[in-house]
């Protein structure tokens, strides 16, 4: 199943208002999701706070179902 258009847009989107110089790249499908998320706030950010950050963001749709699975990659640019 791919991951639509709609969910990679309202992830980015959520990512870049928390983020505003957030870059996201997705790979993989709903089932196998991989989210790369680079910015500066992760400069001095240790690599498990920089996981914890995104994925707070994201909490709720994952409480929802909406998302279930996801591989997180970040990188401070």
């Amino acid at each position: 199943m791919q991951v639509s258009h709609k969910m990679k847009e309202l992830i980015n989107n959520i990512i870049i208002e928390n983020v505003p110089d957030a870059k996201c790249i997705f790979d993989g499908d709903l089932c196998n999701l991989k989210l790369i998320v680079s910015s500066k706030l992760f400069k001095d950010m240790p690599l498990l706070e920089q996981h914890k950050t995104v994925m707070k963001l994201l909490e709720s749709h994952f409480k929802s179902g909406e998302l279930h699975a996801l591989s997180l990659e970040t990188k401070s640019t």
